[in-house]
């Protein structure tokens, strides 16, 4: 059998074909696979649930014939539920109180597909934030940069895959989640069409429309492979994405023809953009019309201040969903100091929101929708960074030791480029195309149009091969 570390940086697609040659066994796999996260997580803190007796037996009873049989995998704490093991999503108020019944339809997905669960990972309470350091579970911790944000809500994920510690694993997407961690860890990160993957039997859909589920992966071809595997509606479903012309996987060998790409380094929020992320949108430009597109500065023109508070409003509803939610799941009134500060300080905002504001606020994210999608009609996607500055240092999100203009002026300026297609449901991408002088990873974010992943994939497969990334690979501290 190959040593751990071997096996630590092939795909999944590479890990399942050795199980499909018998050159592995799903077991050794899996083992490998706990060995790594036994002796690396200590220093990450990616991994809060380890599952080792659960992974263990799923291996030993594994379909062979799977197409991902044995492939250790991480389920994120938050929204997928697996049978019998308990949910956090990040919160004191949940852990160890909250068990879940049974599986969301999308772990019961995975688990068809051969995909082993080895444990569940660390998330920002509720997935509000965009970095992952929750006071029930303590901070995650860049493999890049130790004492750097990983980014949120997806960061224990994304930390974890960049580390090695498995080669893909869940992730989910309200406001840039899978996007923004998949830039501060050098991965990548796809945000599918809203409603690609289903979210029940728990849910129809999560913020009104905001939330999507999916992955962090280190290849294109496994983000691919795994939506085909996933995706398609569930029964009861309030609504679902427009099934695609071919497989996902075949998408990422297919010449994406000559694209029509706007490119635009200036974040909804306004923020300043660090000149490492401008950088990496200017050498991708360039890179793109090097492989035959055509490139041009453009950018939405979406009314700004009018959009940033719909959503605004509408996180903070999401938010205090999330407490009740979480209340009635375990017939529990909530108690606020189990609860953090900012949890609760959304929990009542949203509270007073009237339903009419609330309703508003939707309104208001659907015509910013439809502003976009008329843009989009001059171009097939759309090239900005992902977040306005490299992986920040651990801390720099602290509610509590910052003043409220500054705290909400540093969470704009990470989602500023992120959220609007959470709020027009638009796939897009995070691609590991850059790293800083100091080894930090920068990703580039492309969107496409509603309900067309097969060309984010036809031209992140053409990214992958002009500019590998496979080969970069974070050290650890031993």
């Amino acid at each position: 059998m190959p040593a751990s570390d071997e096996l630590a940086f092939l795909d999944a697609t590479a890990q399942a074909e050795l199980v499909r040659r018998r050159e592995l066994s799903a077991g050794e796999l899996v083992d490998a696979a706990l060995t790594r996260i036994a002796r690396d997580n200590p220093a990450l803190n990616a991994v809060i649930r380890p599952m080792d007796d659960h992974a263990r037996a799923e291996a030993a009873q594994v379909d062979p014939a799977a197409p991902f049989a044995g492939v250790p995998f991480l389920l994120k704490d938050l929204v997928a539920d697996y049978g019998g093991i308990a949910t956090a999503s990040g919160s004191r108020f949940l852990k160890d109180r909250y068990v879940a019944k049974q599986d969301s339809e999308l772990v019961a997905r995975f688990r068809r597909v051969g995909l082993i669960v080895c444990g569940k990972t660390n998330t920002p309470e509720f997935g509000l934030l965009p970095t992952t350091e929750p006071e029930a579970f303590g901070p995650s911790r860049n493999p890049w940069d130790l004492g750097r944000t990983t980014g949120g809500s997806s960061g224990g994920s994304a930390a974890a895959v960049a580390a090695g510690l498995v080669p893909v694993a869940h992730a989910n997407d309200g406001g840039g989640s899978i996007r923004i961690p998949a830039a501060c860890c050098g991965l990548f990160g796809l945000k599918p069409t809203r409603a690609r993957n289903p979210m029940g039997p728990a849910l129809g859909d999560a913020g009104g429309g905001l939330a999507v589920e999916h992955v962090v992966s280190r290849s294109v071809r496994d983000s691919a492979a795994l939506l085909d595997a996933t995706s398609g509606p569930d029964v009861g479903d309030p609504y679902w994405a427009p099934p695609a012309g071919r497989p996902f996987a075949e998408e990422c060998a297919r010449a994406p023809g000559r694209l029509r790409i706007a490119m635009s380094t200036t974040p909804l929020s306004g923020a300043d953009v660090a000149e490492d992320c401008r950088q990496a949108v200017d050498a991708t430009a360039r890179l793109c019309e090097e492989l035959g597109h055509d490139v041009e500065e453009a950018a939405p023109p979406l009314e700004a201040h009018a959009t940033i508070k719909a959503f605004g409003r509408a996180w903070t509803a999401f938010a205090n969903w999330a407490v009740k939610e979480s209340a009635r799941s375990i017939d529990r009134g909530p108690v606020e100091d189990e609860f953090e500060a900012l949890t609760w300080q959304m929990y009542q905002s949203g509270g007073r929101l009237g339903a009419g504001d609330y309703l508003l606020a939707i309104q208001d994210l659907q015509q910013a929708g439809r502003i976009f999608a008329r843009f989009l009609t001059t171009y097939d996607v759309w090239l900005t960074p992902v977040v306005a500055r490299p992986p920040v240092p651990l801390g720099y999100f602290d509610y509590a030791g910052l003043p409220r203009e500054a705290f909400i002026g540093r969470v704009g300026e990470y989602s500023g480029f992120t959220n609007i297609t959470n709020a027009s449901g638009n796939p897009a991408m995070s691609v590991p195309l850059h790293w800083t002088a100091d080894g930090l990873p920068v990703g580039v974010q492309f969107t496409g149009h509603f309900g067309d992943e097969a060309t984010l994939f036809r031209l992140a497969g053409q990214l992958e091969q002009a500019r590998p990334w496979a080969a970069r690979r974070p050290v650890l501290p031993v």
